[in-house]
């Protein structure tokens, strides 16, 4: 086996372990996230097996990986929600929940950076921003699932406390060495229980949130973002060099909703519009000598991207197929030139030597995801990608992997 497949399993593994160690000790025990998505930074790159991806509301760091091949190129991105860490990720969740709705909107807000290599060799650095604007569910809100339960283990230490007490003055005031240890015994025995009341509550709380989950999974909810991206050629040793002028340079801004279906069923759209500025190299010829001389100019373009993407599943796994549709705002690269530049006297443009970054059109996936626990998210896909007359051009795998860093 290639050594590299070895390294991801590797990777898998320890995340999965540990995240699930640090999961045992962690004390704000309370159900965060229906989904576990790829990083925003990483849908405005459209590196992500899934390019229309599910809307989710993260309430801890994350970080994710993205695989194109079995090269483990530092293709990475983080991604956390600061005003929710810094005002309201308490032990108590009355801060969040007595909130008014636009602050909890506010507390979605998250950041996320990333970097990723193309498979041109170009070194991909950029940023987003996301905030949620309507949730069918908010899984902090859920106050009536969980509150007979801090009541009940509330009251049951009340009681060990007060029973602890009485033991101990059995304890100093008995003379009877037999009664001693038979005491002693009894105060370890209700030590242990007063030492396991954080665990047993905590799984309890754990059970019942995988259930509000496991019925909850497809809650319809809507999203917007904005991400910026800058795209660098690179030399051998991999420093940045110029800034390479496509699409894969730019601002863009997207909304992305998402509406449940049965119990079975997710159907999630995109709208995204990109600006970008984009290079054009042509050759001009002199008339009168009809000497070629080769050009470059740079207009302002803008990229139109929109689809579907229908899921089936449940919480632990899920199946996909979507379309992605993308249109340029100038339609052919001679347009493009007609509005940046101006011919010299003399001279005319060569209009079939007029090259820009081709985007092909319509785009075809499937695939899924796996959610190896609460804490680590497996995504699949295979994208097909053809030209405007459904002409196939190339099949790309991808793979990533999302951790939440509990």
């Amino acid at each position: 086996m290639h050594p590299q497949p070895l390294l991801l399993v590797l990777l898998l593994s320890l995340c999965t372990i540990g995240f699930a160690q640090v999961d045992d000790g962690n004390k704000r025990i309370s159900p965060k996230e229906f989904a576990i998505p790829a990083s925003p930074v990483f849908d405005v790159m459209g590196v992500t097996p899934s390019q229309i991806n599910r809307t989710a509301d993260i309430k801890d760091f994350k970080v994710d990986w993205s695989f194109k091949s079995w090269r483990l190129n530092p293709n990475l991105a983080l991604q956390s929600q600061p005003i929710w860490e810094m005002f309201f990720n308490r032990k108590d969740l009355g801060k969040y929940q007595n909130a008014s709705r636009f602050m909890r909107q506010l507390a979605s807000l998250d950041v996320s950076m990333g970097t990723v290599q193309d498979e041109s060799g170009d070194r991909r650095i950029g940023y987003a921003l996301k905030a949620n604007l309507f949730r069918q569910r908010d899984p902090l809100l859920a106050r009536e699932l969980y509150a007979d339960i801090g009541e009940r283990y509330q009251a049951e230490k009340t009681e060990l406390d007060q029973t602890l007490k009485q033991l101990q003055q059995q304890l100093d005031s008995t003379t009877n060495i037999l009664e001693k240890q038979a005491i002693r015994n009894t105060i370890r025995e209700t030590e242990e229980k007063l030492f396991s009341i954080n665990s047993r509550r905590k799984d309890e709380i754990n059970e019942r949130a995988k259930i509000f989950v496991a019925e909850n999974w497809n809650a319809s909810s809507l999203d917007i973002a904005f991400g910026r991206v800058y795209s660098y050629q690179t030399d051998s040793s991999g420093s940045l060099k110029s800034l390479r002028l496509n699409r894969n340079t730019g601002y863009s801004g997207w909304i992305n909703g998402s509406l449940g279906i049965s119990k079975r069923l997710l159907l999630t759209g995109l709208f995204r519009s990109s600006w970008y500025e984009e290079e054009l190299n042509f050759l001009i010829r002199n008339n009168d000598t009809g000497e070629e001389s080769s050009q470059l100019a740079v207009a302002d373009n803008t990229l139109l991207t929109m689809g579907m993407n229908l899921r089936y599943g449940g919480p632990y796994f899920t199946f996909f197929v979507e379309f992605l549709y993308e249109k340029k705002g100038l339609k052919t690269p001679v347009e493009a030139l007609s509005k940046v530049f101006d011919t010299p006297a003399g001279f005319e443009v060569v209009s079939n030597t007029v090259k820009w970054d081709v985007v092909q059109p319509n785009t075809i996936s499937f695939g899924g995801d796996w959610r190896l626990n609460r804490s680590v998210m497996l995504n699949y896909g295979m994208r097909c990608i053809f030209d405007r007359h459904w002409t196939f051009e190339r099949f790309i795998p991808v793979v990533s992997v999302a951790c939440m860093m509990r």
